[in-house]
């Protein structure tokens, strides 16, 4: 049986005592959010593999939400920890209800497979069946694939007394099975792990030799798709042979991804990363999905041995792992997916040939990712340094990247050319650890100085620097982002980015990379806000600064815009602008803790969230200043979310806007977002959502009709981009 870790996790704590009617609960609000993605799924002005690939999304999404949120919920309650949260939920009563509504959003998740994307893919020739639904050529074609390409990777493994229970992965398929001798009424279990090597939809074309890849596209419009665990489930004879195949149950394993972290106590946090990786491989199990009506002696045995409950259990219809219908998704059926989106390059750096460090001396440039190609700006801006024999340094910092990155391989020709490099690698970002560590690996090998970051802080600021020598003197130019240096995620995220050698800006990312990789103890920036030493304090003051405003009569206002809201201190200080009269306009894509439109509380405070096309990553942030016009305030954009952990526990990094044209474009999306009745869904008093829905007579390039996703292309293709 799996033992729990052996510390005990630390409580949740909160700075002040808040009213617990303010808040919403941090993981209930993040499920509603996880309903949002779904709704996508059901909304037939997707494309039909559009909408599939949201179901792979919306799996994706919670069974990272159980790795890290339940995990941490069921530490908290097998260490007697029950602190209540900010809305006065107790631990175990947030995992009560994450259970209600979690099983409530999987039977949406199987209703929208079972009656609508299964008929609809029927209806476009792409069948998917079971195994029974086969005739006698296809079972026979099915067979024969299995016996080549499936039965040798097979690995039954007993559980007797001389077998122990078996290791079973995180997130892995699995067959569990009761066989028995013919002459003997006892019973024995084993399990069989669904191969990972293999495709979780086997295309049947009995037209081909079975020896052949069944997933080479065949010479038919027609696809048939029958689940890989089904194949194996009924040629399960061969792994048993002489014996009796009683009982057959497929379950899906989830464990804890919340480990317990003392970095702050390893002498080498490289070596204290990959042994949290070794350990979070064996954590404790928070989860079982199972099909509906599975064995149920299989399934308790299988939770008794795994120390779990009948309530860690859900079963649905539809696959094990819905994250398995990416494959479907993918499928090369251009008819059934939105058309694909071309980055245009931004008119500034439109010559590709032309000095990109003469443009950027120029006027500062602003990026808008996907709408704006990252590969014409951020990754030539860093290639373009590796290359110059002016640059005498380049400094970046990497938190979450491509595999094949093309900024390592810049960072090393950069490094192999005698200039000095260092890069900031941050090897606790969750789930990409394992490949940070390759990256560290590799850059140190070809003469990176490669740095770990602050003791005690996880390093989430997106920064590079570029140290040439010029006529002047040394200058320095620098990119600050929203996003992460990855290119593939730069394609499908939105983001902001900036390219500048402003010379304040600049001396303060200096000092922040000899923060990043030195010892230094600097705390204050000229013109970055920085967590966590000044970003907090100055957000407060600038909220203060509306909120007095508006106590004056004169305008107020504030304009955020970020993954999550969580933090209390900052949430309470928007209430307390709200009541002053402060026009706050929140869009929050993810979790928001923050009750709006309460009377007397925050009546003033708009939330909306936009899902669709692209993953909304930017964080903007902008405060009126008392100016009527918004491109004469003061805007700021950055890595922070207003959640206690970027504000406290994190290096972060948010940086102001001052070219003119640069806040009105910013101004100018801001509009496009909140005019959005396609992809926008409004935050209600009681935490529920509304999506709201366009005039009969809009533009359909409209952000009112189209969405705001739809107006940011036209424009950005018109050579207007926001």
């Amino acid at each position: 049986m799996t033992t729990p870790p052996s510390t005990s996790p630390t409580p949740p704590t909160s700075p002040t005592s808040p009213d617990e009617s303010h808040f919403f609960n941090r993981d209930l609000s993040w499920l509603e959010f996880n309903r949002r993605v779904l709704a996508q799924a059901g909304d037939d002005s997707f494309p039909l593999l559009e909408r599939v690939k949201f179901l792979a999304i919306f799996a994706s999404n919670l069974d990272e939400f159980f790795m890290k949120r339940v995990g941490l919920l069921k530490r908290y309650i097998l260490s007697g920890v029950e602190t209540p949260g900010p809305d006065g939920r107790r631990p175990s009563q947030t995992l009560e209800e994450i259970r209600r509504m979690v099983k409530e959003l999987q039977a949406e998740l199987a209703r929208i497979w079972n009656e609508s994307a299964l008929p609809s893919l029927k209806a476009e020739g792409i069948h998917v069946l079971t195994y029974a639904d086969l005739d006698d050529a296809q079972r026979e074609w099915a067979d024969t694939w299995h016996r080549t390409n499936v039965f040798p990777i097979l690995t039954p493994l007993a559980v007797d007394p001389g077998h122990k229970f078996p290791f079973i992965s995180n997130l892995s398929e699995s067959l569990g099975v009761l066989v028995g001798s013919p002459d003997s009424p006892e019973r024995h279990f084993a399990r069989i792990k669904i191969p990972d090597v293999l495709p979780r939809f086997v295309r049947i074309d009995p037209a081909t030799d079975a020896d052949t890849d069944a997933n080479t596209d065949a010479n038919t419009d027609e696809v048939i798709l029958v689940p890989l665990d089904e194949i194996i489930r009924h040629n399960l004879d061969g792994l048993f042979p002489g014996m009796v195949l009683h009982e057959v149950a497929s379950f899906r394993l989830t464990r804890n991804a919340s480990i317990q972290s003392h970095a702050d106590e390893s002498d080498n946090l490289y070596e204290h990363v990959e042994a949290e990786l070794q350990l979070r491989r064996f954590a404790s199990a928070v989860r079982i999905e199972i099909p509906e009506g599975a064995n149920p002696e299989i399934i308790r045995l299988v939770l008794e041995e795994l120390g779990l409950s009948r309530s860690d259990v859900y079963a649905r219809t539809g696959p094990l792992d819905f994250q398995d219908v990416f494959e479907i998704a993918n499928l090369e059926r251009p008819d059934l997916k939105l058309s694909h989106y071309k980055p245009v390059v931004p008119a500034i750096l439109a010559d590709d040939e032309g000095d990109i460090f003469a443009l950027i001396r120029e006027r500062d440039i602003l990026l808008h990712h996907p709408y704006e190609s990252f590969k014409a700006s951020v990754q030539r801006f860093v290639s373009a340094a590796a290359r110059d024999p002016d640059v005498l340094a380049i400094k970046q910092t990497i938190y979450r990247t491509s595999r094949d990155s093309p900024f390592v391989v810049s960072l090393i020709r950069a490094a192999e050319k005698g200039k000095q490099v260092a890069c900031l690698v941050e090897l606790r970002a969750r789930f990409d650890e394992q490949k940070n560590l390759r990256f560290a690996r590799q850059l140190e090998k070809h003469g990176v100085h490669v740095a770990y970051g602050v003791v005690g802080l996880k390093t989430h600021c997106k920064c590079s620097l570029v140290v040439r020598r010029e006529a002047e003197g040394l200058r320095c130019y620098t990119h600050l982002g929203t996003g992460n240096y990855n290119p593939t995620t730069a394609q499908l995220y939105t983001d902001i980015g900036l390219l500048t050698c402003n010379p304040r800006i600049a001396e303060d990312v200096v000092g922040l990379f000899n923060l990043l990789t030195g010892r230094s103890a600097q705390t204050e920036y000229n013109e970055l806000l920085v967590a966590p030493t000044t970003m907090r304090r100055r957000f407060n003051e600038l909220i203060a600064r509306e909120t007095e405003f508006a106590r004056a009569g004169k305008p107020a206002r504030i304009y955020a815009k970020f993954n999550s809201l969580e933090d209390i201190n900052i949430t309470e200080r928007l209430y307390e602008a709200s009541q002053a009269g402060v026009s706050i306009d929140l869009v929050v894509r993810g979790f928001c803790c923050l009750r709006p439109g309460v009377p007397g509380l925050s009546e003033n405070i708009r939330v909306w969230s936009i899902v669709g096309r692209f993953l909304e990553h930017s964080r903007i942030f902008h405060f009126g200043a008392g100016h009527e016009d918004p491109a004469d305030g003061d805007w700021f954009m950055g890595s922070a979310d207003w959640m206690y952990r970027n504000l406290n526990d994190r290096v972060e990094s948010v940086v102001p806007i001052y070219d003119r044209a640069a806040r009105q474009r910013l101004a100018t999306l801001y509009d496009i977002l909140n005019r959005d009745q396609k992809r926008a869904w409004d935050l209600q008093p009681d935490g529920s959502y509304t999506l709201r829905t366009p005039s009969a007579d809009a533009d359909p390039e409209s952000p009112e009709a189209g969405g705001s996703f739809r107006a940011l292309m036209h424009l950005a293709r018109a050579g207007t981009p926001v």
